[in-house]
Order: structure tokens, then sequence, then C-alpha cells
């Protein structure tokens, strides 16, 4: 038979379950979130540097090399040619040939407007796109470290509380092991994942802006001889 003293604890060991259930859940909750933290920030950081190394040629000489073929086809003012010089599939998804080829497709409008045509498509479907995935390795940074010292408050939070009730119940010392342990592998965790992020976005930052100063270079020497074959031509 069940005495009064048990049927009154019955309600706070209830509720203590409950608190505990849910604070299992909300710990895992964290793990998972650390984890998808982490797995976000390398996906986005590899895949940025892949776009990076896609657009941009290999090295000086091959840039060098298609600028000088491109050059001669302009000299003899053979648009169709140069246009498919550029739409070759060697570099068609490179950045300098598609931003070519796009001045090619308008040299029907004044070089003004060629030129602002061609800086705001490499600003918005080559560097926007860049910058997007460099955010989002961003936000795993600071996330990542956010969520490891929530599970450190947590985990103090728990440690404590099992201390205060030491006096009526007793506290077990695996579990405010546990709460203390769980505390601070959740800042190790988000520490640890921050510190390789950071380091491959900064390589990430760097190759975008060597891509940009590449870009801009070749575009400006390809619009300058450009318009001196539209000249020319409209002789």
């Amino acid at each position: 038979m069940i005495s009064l003293p048990d049927l009154l604890l019955m309600p706070s060991t209830f509720a203590a379950a409950q608190v505990s259930t849910f604070m299992w859940l909300v710990e895992q909750s964290i793990w998972i979130g650390i984890g998808a933290c982490a797995a976000l920030g390398m996906y986005c950081g590899i895949l940025l540097l892949r776009r990076v190394k896609q657009k941009k040629f290999p090295g000086a000489e091959a840039e060098q090399a298609f600028l000088d073929d491109l050059s001669e086809r302009l000299e003899k003012r053979d648009f169709d040619g140069a246009a498919q010089v550029c739409d070759d599939p060697a570099v068609w998804n490179k950045a300098l040939p598609q931003l070519a080829l796009l001045a090619i497709q308008n040299r029907g409008e004044p070089m003004k407007k060629i030129r602002q045509i061609v800086g705001e498509r490499f600003e918005r479907d080559v560097l926007a796109s860049l910058e997007v995935l460099n955010s989002w390795v961003g936000t795993s940074i600071k996330t990542g470290p956010q969520l490891g010292l929530l599970g450190t408050v947590l985990g103090m939070i728990n440690a404590f509380a099992k201390i205060a009730g030491a006096a009526a119940s007793g506290v077990d010392p695996k579990e405010l092991s546990a709460d203390i342990s769980f505390a601070l592998w959740t800042t190790a965790a988000g520490m640890a994942i921050s510190i390789p992020l950071i380091v491959l976005q900064s390589a990430a930052s760097n190759s975008i802006k060597k891509l940009q100063e590449s870009v801009d270079e070749g575009t400006g020497l390809f619009l300058d001889e450009f318009a001196a074959a539209k000249a020319q031509e409209a002789k």
C-alpha cells in the first residue's frame, strides 16, 4: 500500500523525470547542431574553393594564351571567331571567357554600356554566388561556438541544480561529472569546428580576391582591344 508521503512525492518525481527527459533532448539537439554546423561549413567551404577554381584559369600562361587567341581574332575583326574561342568547351566555364562572350554578343551597344553590362554580370553571377557560400561558412564559424557555449551553460545549470538538491536526496558523483563533462566537451567541440573553418574561409577569401584581380585585369585588356576592333569596323 502506498503511503501518504509517497503520494505527495509522486508529482514532484514525475515533474523531475519530465525535466530530465527534456534536458536530455536539448543536449542531444546541441550535439546535432554542432555536427550540422561542422558539416555545413566544410561543405560550403570546399564547394566554394571548387567554384573559384572552376572560374579561373589554371595559371597565368593559360589565361595569356586565351587572350592572345582572342586578340588575334579581334585584329581581323572576326567577332564570330572570337565568340567561338570564348565558347570552346575547354574554357567556357571560366569567368573571363563568359564575360568576353557577353561583350561580343552586345557589340551593337556603346562601349560604356558594354563595360557596365560586363561589370554587373561579373558582380551578380560570379562574385555574388561565391559570397553566398562564403557567408554560410562564416555563419557556421559563429554558430558552432555559440552552440558549444549553450551546452556549457546548460551542463553547469544541471550540475548546480543537483548540488542544490543534495541536502534532500544526495547527489550521484557520476551524474554530476556527466553534466560537467557535457559542459566542457560542447565548448571544446564548438571551438574545434570553428578553427579549421576559419582557415578554410581565409583561403577561400584569398582565392576570391585573386580571381577578381585576374578577371579585372584580363577583362580590361580584352575590352580595350574589343573597343579598337569595333572602331575599325565602324570605319
